[in-house]
């Protein structure tokens, strides 16, 4: 099953900002309403990028795409280990984990962006989940 490359997010605007957006769509700055929010989304986390870069450090975060593999949760229990996993972007559970390895190799799975698991996982693993 293919996963959207993309997550959907719902904000609340005031009339002046979204004509004020409007206006800019209509004199051709940006295409569309939502090009100019990613835009707006994205020159914004360039501004902060020091701040966030410095709290992945301190947090031991992950940035980007984590897989987490059935051979890697197999591992982890085979040397008596309990994984915390931390990701900031999209963490991916693979379809062959079964959830009594899921809760028996992940002590805690902190995901700031989206979760991408089987049903059955996230169930395993919802006191787990922050």
């Amino acid at each position: 099953m293919k996963q959207p490359d993309n997550e959907k997010i719902t904000i609340n605007l005031g009339h002046v900002d979204l004509g004020r957006i409007d206006l800019l769509v209509q004199e051709g700055f940006y295409g569309n309403r939502s090009d100019f929010i990613r835009t707006a989304i994205r020159n914004q986390l360039v501004a902060e990028a020091d701040a966030v870069s410095r709290s992945v450090e301190r947090h031991t975060l992950e940035m980007g795409l984590r897989d987490v593999t059935r051979s890697e949760l197999e591992a982890a229990v085979a040397r008596g280990e309990t994984l915390h996993i931390k990701v900031v972007g999209l963490a991916r559970l693979a379809p062959d984990i079964t959830p009594d390895l899921a809760r028996a190799a992940i002590g805690s799975l902190t995901v700031l962006g989206a979760l991408q698991a089987p049903p059955a996982l996230k169930a395993a693993l919802k006191d787990r989940i922050t």
